[in-house]
């Protein structure tokens, strides 16, 4: 059975690797241990099709040093004792390790001597990220590397080779490729080189030749083959946590634009449980006291949203985004309580002042609970001056009011008149 394109096209060595320069690049890490011979254990992590499997072939192809391939979650400890045993009658072995973070106790505490010694070469693959997901026995002993998503301009020039390739790819036939099907096939993919190879791979084999025997690949024949990839993710998969972070960092810096595109991605994906949680949370800690009605606008628009389900969800979603990303900011509430919290955390607290402690009950007077306490509603300007704080902490100062919103303007003009009244 023919190999698929991608799999034909993996590199042999380092210099064959398409993109990921900050790992291989002449002078980089990878490249440093290939040429140094000082190979060890590492983990790669990144969306599929981004090359970790390309690395780690590249590697073995560098150093001529066995290569095996495994899968954590389908391959047995059985599977892993026949690569240990090459590599104990053989030398070295690179083995590399599909889904990592699904290996279990029983072939990790098989593994984790022949990756002491050196005789296995681990390098692990994930999507996850590796420091929530893969257990600290086997991150301990290996590097941890990001492979980052494949440009655009990665996949043209991969996609190019692999038509000019007489050996391993496509150069046997005679291939004329649309200029923006190649653009389409290039961006359609998302990073993911793997798809885009045997989707060009199928579009040259599925189409026949004209009279002139030349195979045109036209725009719309891409686009027939190409299996679009959506920019949603596994709502458990690392990628969903960073939009969830993206989309608050993008209202907390006021970019709608980009607070729309990262909701788009947790519309796709149908969460409406995370982005309703989300919503009201940035809510109360980004806007706050600057601009309160806009939170009270979050919570309508989140009950909306629950109400209707997707897709119409989407539109009172899409107001809140808008509203909250466009709002004056403010954070002062809640750090102002932070603070008071760090206090009480470190024992800097004290004895409630007696005249603020509870009388209803009998003989509190005679404990001197509740005496001298001041009704601030029986005065005509509903304040009066009294102690509220322990004696200890009397003059401390959490709340600092920030000047962002017309709302929070307000209180810190009469906070600031308070004060003023209490140092007189």
């Amino acid at each position: 059975m023919t190999q698929p394109l991608a799999y034909r096209m993996r590199p042999r060595n380092l210099s064959e690797v398409i993109g990921q320069q900050h790992l291989v690049g002449k002078g980089k890490i990878i490249e440093r241990m290939v040429s140094a011979k000082m190979l060890s254990s590492m983990i790669l992590y990144g969306p599929p099709g981004t090359g970790k499997t390309s690395i780690a072939s590249a590697i073995a192809g560098s150093t001529k040093y066995a290569f095996r391939m495994l899968n954590a979650a389908t391959d047995t400890k059985k599977d892993l004792q026949v690569v240990a045993e090459e590599a104990r009658m053989s030398g070295t072995v690179i083995l590399l390790l599909d889904e990592v973070h699904r290996l279990d106790k029983t072939k990790q505490d098989f593994l984790l001597p022949h990756l002491e010694n050196g005789r296995i070469i681990l390098i692990g693959a994930t999507t996850e990220n590796p420091y929530i997901s893969i257990n600290p026995a086997i991150r301990s002993r290996a590097q941890i590397f990001e492979v980052k998503p494949l440009t655009e301009e990665n996949i043209h020039h991969a996609l190019i080779q692999a038509l000019a390739d007489d050996e391993r790819g496509l150069g046997q036939y005679d291939v004329e490729l649309d200029e923006m099907a190649l653009v389409h096939l290039s961006r359609a993919t998302n990073g993911d080189l793997r798809s885009a190879l045997n989707s060009l791979e199928l579009a040259v084999k599925s189409t026949p030749p004209n009279t002139d025997g030349k195979i045109s690949i036209s725009l719309a024949i891409i686009e027939e083959c190409v299996q679009l990839k959506s920019m949603s993710h596994d709502k458990n998969g690392d990628a969903h946590y960073d939009v969830i972070s993206a989309l608050q960092k993008s209202i907390r810096g006021s970019d709608v634009n980009a607070a729309l595109h990262y909701l788009g991605r947790l519309v796709e994906a149908g969460d409406m449980l995370i982005i309703c949680r989300r919503l009201m949370v940035i809510a109360y800690e980004d806007i706050g006291l600057g601009n309160p009605a806009a939170a009270a606008r979050t919570v309508t628009a989140v009950q909306a949203a629950e109400k209707l389900g997707f897709p119409e969800a989407r539109i009172p979603l899409a107001n809140a985004v808008v509203d909250l990303c466009l709002s004056p900011k403010s954070n002062s509430s809640y750090t102002a309580l932070d603070a008071a919290i760090a206090d009480i955390r470190s024992g800097n607290t004290g004895d409630i002042p007696d005249h603020l402690k509870d009388s209803h009950y009998q003989g509190a007077k005679a404990l001197n609970r509740g005496v001298d306490y001041q009704y601030p509603h029986a005065t005509e300007q509903g304040w009066l001056s009294q102690q509220y704080l322990p004696d200890k902490i009397k003059k401390a100062r959490y709340y600092e009011p920030k000047h962002t919103g017309k709302y929070e303007q307000a209180l810190a003009s009469r906070y600031e008149e308070i004060n003023r009244l209490n140092k007189q």
